[in-house]
């Protein structure tokens, strides 16, 4: 609940769970508790930002536009601040939407490549037209609460999530690395890290991501909010800075 009073604006409560917390009522070890949480909070907001941007400037999408990784950081901190101020949910890139977006915009044509055909990008239709679009449609969306939203249910939108992530799952060369952990060694696809990197450091390598990502899930889906909270601090540990680097035996590509 945001109140203004004759001394100007100020957000001096808010409802949490039904109840009315009073702000003013916080000690202040409990503020700087709250800035350790929140600086958690914006290093899993700069990594995951940074990866979908990585993502979407990927030489392979042959977008034409240079990239503003600091810009959009500023813009997207200086849009959070205003948001935390009023209570409203924040912002920031978003995996896989981001991607899936140039994606949707991207003229392909398939190609074979020693026997494995693949889409390549040709073109991507660069524009700010289909977010302005689909924002307007998501604030507009909020016309169909509660009626006729709660008729829709809720595993409708789960399987679609789970598309998604299905559907993209082939672009993943994780995905692809556990896939050869199922097949014969003279079925491998014609890959050059599979020609360089031996199987024994390909499969140990695909364990250790596969071990980081249960480690992230276990903790991310936990019902006890501290270890979600720690799971934020862990996720820039297993972002691509981690790996080792493309010129390193077990990360050939």
């Amino acid at each position: 609940v945001v109140s203004t009073q004759s001394t100007g604006f100020s957000a001096s409560s808010y409802t949490y769970h039904g109840e009315d917390v009073q702000l003013r009522a916080f000690s202040v070890g409990a503020v700087f508790v709250s800035l350790g949480l929140g600086f958690i909070v914006s290093i899993l907001f700069f990594v995951e930002g940074n990866v979908a941007q990585s993502m979407v400037n990927n030489p392979h999408n042959r977008l034409k536009k240079g990239h503003a990784y600091h810009l959009d950081l500023i813009v997207v901190a200086l849009i959070n601040v205003v948001m935390s101020v009023f209570g409203l949910p924040w912002v920031h890139p978003a995996l896989p939407h981001s991607p899936l977006h140039v994606k949707s915009l991207a003229e392909t044509e398939e190609v074979n490549n020693n026997g494995v055909v693949k889409p390549v990008v040709i073109s991507v239709t660069e524009t700010r037209l289909t977010n302005l679009i689909s924002s307007i449609l998501i604030f507009l969306s909020l016309l169909m609460i509660p009626l006729p939203l709660q008729y829709i249910p809720t595993p409708v939108l789960y399987g679609l999530l789970l598309y998604l992530a299905f559907s993209s799952l082939e672009e993943f060369q994780l995905w692809e690395r556990i896939l050869l952990l199922a097949t014969e060694q003279q079925q491998y696809p014609p890959h050059h890290y599979v020609r360089k990197v031996p199987q024994k450091v390909v499969h140990m390598f695909t364990g250790l991501q596969l071990l980081q990502l249960a480690v992230l899930c276990g903790l991310s889906f936990s019902g006890v909010s501290y270890l979600k909270m720690i799971s934020a601090t862990l996720f820039p540990l297993t972002s691509p800075s981690s790996f080792p680097r493309p010129g390193s035996r077990c990360a050939q590509r």
